[in-house]
C-alpha cells in the first residue's frame, strides 16, 4: 500500500476542497497562451505597449504571500517570471474566495496555473506580470524538491544522480541547466541533418527487429515473434540494410537510429543508444574523412560559435583538418613495438609483455584491438583519425588498395574515446562471404560478439554495389563532448537504470521497542519517518519541533513530548 507523506495528504485534501468549490483541478479545455517568460523579459521596456494584455501558463515555483497582495514565480517552457497578485484585482466583487482560499491555501508550489494581465516594472526594477485573472490548470500531488539559495549558497539541491536520472521529469523542473543540454542535443542532430540534406542525401528508416543481428561485433538482445515462431534480435547496427539501399540505386542514404547491445553499462555506454550512419556511393574513406571533419566542425560552430569546446579540464579544437595516423604506427609510437607482421602467437606474447588483457577466444583482430585500446587510445585527446586497420579487425571493410593485410578504415578518436567509425565499404561478395565465415570460426571459439553470416546481404552484393564509403557516429557520445557532459546518462532523457529498490517502512514495534509510544510512532511514519534507523540520524530538537507542530496543526490534543523524551527515543 502506498505510504503518503503529510504533504501529500494535505495536497489531496486541497484537491478535494477545490472540487467542492466548483473548480476542476484538471480541466479539459484548451488554455490559449499568448506570451512566454523569455519573450517578455527580453523585449519589455517601461515605454512598451506590446504586453498590456497577455496570457501565460506554467508552474508556481515560489510564493510570497503578504496579506491582500502576493508575489509568486511562474515557470513556463522558456524560463521564469514574477507575478504580482492583488486580492481585489482577481476578486473584484464581494466574493474573495479565489484569493483567500484558492490562491493562499489550496494552491501549492508545483501547481500549474494560467494567468492573464499586463507587464510592468516593480519599484525594485523587476519585470513582472500584474495578474487580472487566475485559472487552475493542474494540481500537483507530490511536492517538488525546493532548491533554495542564500548568500550564494545552494540548499536542498536535487543533485543525486540516481534520483535525477530516474525522475528526469523532476530534474527538468528544478534544474533548468539540464533542459539546455537536451536543447543542444536537438541542435546537434538538426545541424547534421541539414548538412546531409544540403547534399541531397536521403534520410531513411530500417528495421529495428532483425532476423540476423549484423553490421557490428556485439552481443544482441533476443526476443521471439509469436506469429512467425522465430527468434528476432534488436538491431546492433543498421549498416547492412543501408548498404542494401545503395545496391538498390540510392546514391546517399543516412539514418539516425536506435541501436541496442546487450553488454555492460558505464558512464559512456547505455544498452540503448543513438547512432547516425551514412553511406555514399562512389566515395572512399579518404573522402569520408574530409566529410566527417566538415560535419563535426559545423556542429561545433552551430553550438558554440567557435571550434574550441570545453570538455572537462581540456579544450578540444574541432577545427579541420584533423591529425591522421595508421593503427600500427600509433602502437609503435606508444609502445616501441612493431606488430605489423606478427602472427597470433606473437601478438599474445606481446600482450603478456605489455600487460594487456587477453582471452583464448580472441583472434588476431581482438588482440590488436586490445593492444591499441590499452596502450594508445587514451593519448588521443585532440581529434585524430586512426587509419588503416588490420583486415582481421574489419569484416565489412574493403582491403587496402596498397596492402592486402590492411583495410581502408578509420576511427575518429576524441578525448581518448572513439567517436566514429568509417570504411571504404567491402563490395566484393566473394570476399565478404569468406570474411563472414572467419567470423563464424571466432564464434565457434567462444567469441559471443562475432558476426553472424547474413546470406541475404551477400546475395545483395552479388547483384552489385558500387564503390561506397560509410560512416557511423555515436550521437550520445558526440553530445557528451559538445555539451561538456561527463556521463552518457546526462545526455539521455531516460537512461537505463537498475531496478528501483523500494524502501519498506519499519513495523511499529521497531519504534515502540525504542521507547516511542505507539501514537507518536504512527505520527512519525505519517510524517515520512518510515525507517527508525534514518530517524536516529536527525537532530532530536528538529524531530521534537516537528512533532509538536504536527500535534497543533492537526488538533490531535495529545500531550507534547518533552525534548529529553525525544532525545531518549532517538538515543542521542
Amino acid at each position: 500500500m502506498q505510504q503518503l507523506s503529510e504533504q501529500e495528504l494535505i495536497r489531496r485534501d486541497s484537491l478535494q476542497k477545490l472540487r467542492e468549490l466548483g473548480i476542476e483541478p484538471y480541466p479539459a479545455q484548451e488554455f490559449k497562451v499568448t506570451a512566454y517568460s523569455q519573450e517578455i523579459l527580453e523585449k519589455f521596456t517601461p515605454e512598451s505597449t506590446e504586453f498590456t494584455n497577455v496570457t501565460l501558463a506554467g508552474r508556481i515555483m515560489s510564493r510570497r504571500i503578504m496579506g491582500k497582495a502576493s508575489f509568486c514565480e511562474l515557470q513556463d517552457s522558456y524560463g521564469r517570471i514574477q507575478l504580482y497578485i492583488n486580492r481585489d484585482e482577481i476578486c473584484p466583487g464581494d466574493d474573495k474566495t479565489l484569493y483567500n482560499d484558492v490562491f493562499k491555501r489550496l494552491l501549492d508550489i508545483g501547481d500549474f496555473i494560467g494567468v492573464t494581465g499586463y507587464v510592468f516594472l516593480t519599484q525594485v526594477g523587476e519585470i513582472s506580470l500584474h495578474v487580472n485573472s487566475i485559472t487552475v490548470l493542474s494540481k500537483s500531488l507530490k511536492p517538488l524538491p525546493i532548491v533554495k539559495e542564500k548568500d550564494g549558497v545552494v540548499y536542498d539541491a536535487f543533485t543525486d544522480p540516481k534520483q535525477r536520472y530516474r525522475q528526469r521529469y523532476v530534474d527538468l523542473v528544478v534544474n533548468p541547466e539540464v533542459k539546455q543540454v537536451f536543447l543542444q542535443r536537438t541542435k546537434i542532430i538538426n545541424t547534421m541533418r541539414n548538412f546531409f540534406n544540403e547534399k541531397n542525401y536521403v534520410e531513411v528508416e530500417t528495421p529495428i527487429l532483425q532476423a540476423i543481428p549484423g553490421g557490428a561485433s556485439a552481443r544482441p538482445f533476443i526476443t521471439h515473434h509469436n506469429a512467425l515462431n522465430i527468434p528476432l534480435y534488436l538491431r546492433i547496427a543498421n549498416e547492412l540494410y543501408l548498404k542494401r539501399l545503395i545496391v538498390g540505386g540510392f546514391e546517399g542514404v543516412y539514418e539516425f537510429a536506435k541501436d541496442f547491445r546487450n553488454e555492460g553499462m558505464d558512464r559512456t555506454h547505455n544498452p540503448e543508444f543513438t547512432v547516425m550512419e551514412i553511406y555514399v556511393a562512389y566515395k572512399d574513406y579518404n573522402w569520408m574523412m574530409d566529410f566527417t571533419e566538415e560535419m563535426i566542425e559545423r556542429v561545433a560552430l552551430a553550438l558554440h560559435g567557435k571550434t574550441q569546446v570545453q570538455v572537462g579540464d581540456k579544450v578540444i579544437d574541432f577545427k579541420r583538418p584533423f591529425k591522421r595516423i595508421t593503427m600500427f604506427d600509433a602502437i609503435k609510437e606508444h609502445t616501441g613495438i612493431d606488430i605489423s607482421t606478427m602472427n597470433e602467437d606473437e601478438l599474445r606474447a606481446t600482450c603478456d609483455k605489455l600487460g594487456v588483457h587477453q582471452e583464448p577466444s580472441m583472434g588476431k583482430g581482438k588482440l590488436i584491438d586490445e593492444i591499441f585500446g590499452e596502450t594508445c587510445e587514451a593519448s588521443y585527446i585532440q581529434p585524430t583519425f586512426i587509419i588503416d586497420y588490420p583486415v582481421e579487425m574489419s569484416p565489412l571493410c574493403k582491403k587496402h588498395r596498397n596492402n592486402p593485410n590492411l583495410t581502408e578504415r578509420f576511427e575518429l578518436m576524441v578525448n581518448g574515446k572513439e567517436l566514429c567509425n568509417a570504411y571504404s565499404e567491402l563490395n566484393d561478395p566473394i570476399d565478404q562471404y569468406e570474411r563472414f565465415k572467419e567470423q563464424l570460426e571466432l564464434s565457434a571459439k567462444g567469441d559471443d560478439e562475432a558476426m553472424f553470416i547474413d546470406h541475404d546481404f551477400v546475395r545483395a552484393l552479388e547483384y552489385g554495389m558500387p564503390p561506397t564509403s560509410g560512416m557511423g557516429i555515436g550521437i550520445d557520445r558526440l553530445c557528451m563532448f559538445m555539451t561538456n557532459s561527463p556521463s552518457i546518462q546526462d545526455v539521455l532523457f531516460f537512461p537505463q537504470m537498475k531496478p528501483e529498490v523500494k524502501s519498506h517502512k519499519d513495523d511499529l514495534e521497531v519504534y515502540t521497542a525504542a521507547g516511542i509510544p505507539q501514537e507518536w510512532a504512527e505520527i512519525l511514519q505519517t510524517m515520512g519517518y518510515v525507517k527508525y534507523a534514518a530517524l536516529t540520524e536527525i537532530k532530536y530538537t528538529k524531530v521534537h519541533q516537528e512533532l509538536c507542530g504536527y500535534n497543533k496543526k492537526h488538533k490531535l490534543d495529545l500531550a507534547n513530548p518533552k525534548p529529553d523524551d525525544v532525545k531518549l527515543w532517538l538515543q542521542q
